[in-house]
């Protein structure tokens, strides 16, 4: 496997790859999180057509981007503005970040968050909420890793179901704290 070689803005022409990484994403992830019936339940191509329908929509404030890596798209993250009711304006979202579970600690998550990052403070942002599954602790690794820390938010997320509460992680953002800095 070769180092990343492109992080870009996702096109049309992504969305069945961006379904597979997504979908494949959460069934590594969500393993023993979420109910394995939703997991098995989940289809690339209900996905694929879920991520054209958003793209024909031209949600122009929303940045989607893919991680192409030896030719393929092995990542795919996207943000936006904050959706949370107590959210200040400069405030975004960072909405999902998926890897190919066989690509997981090679930099790929790290290049789509930087490169969010840095569109995100282009975009004016400054300072970057994401929710992550309280359970996950992987993720919450990682971003804390990326200089997010819990801000004591929580929430109930259900799944068929199933209770799995989601914590609040945030950052800063300032040009400074994009790429290899945490800020």
């Amino acid at each position: 496997m070769g180092v990343v070689a492109h992080v870009r803005g996702m096109t049309m022409e992504d969305c069945e790859a961006v379904a597979t990484v997504r979908v494949r994403g959460w069934r590594h992830a969500y393993a023993g999180l979420i109910p394995q019936s939703y997991l098995d339940a989940m289809s690339v191509g209900e996905d694929a057509a879920r991520r054209r329908a958003h793209l024909a929509e031209g949600e122009e404030r929303i940045t989607h981007v893919v991680a192409v890596q030896d030719g393929e798209v092995v990542g795919w993250g996207c943000c936006g503005p904050c959706r949370d009711d107590d959210a200040a304006p400069g405030v975004c979202e960072l909405y999902a970040i998926y890897v190919l579970p066989e690509r997981i600690a090679t930099g790929v998550g790290r290049a789509l968050l930087d490169e969010l990052t840095e569109r995100a403070v282009a975009d004016g942002f400054e300072r970057m909420r994401l929710w992550v599954l309280k359970e996950n602790g992987r993720a919450r690794r990682f971003y804390a890793r990326a200089g997010f820390a819990p801000d004591g938010a929580e929430e109930p997320f259900e799944v068929d179901g199933v209770a799995v509460p989601e914590v609040r992680y945030a950052r800063a953002l300032t040009s400074a704290g994009c790429g290899t800095h945490a800020g």
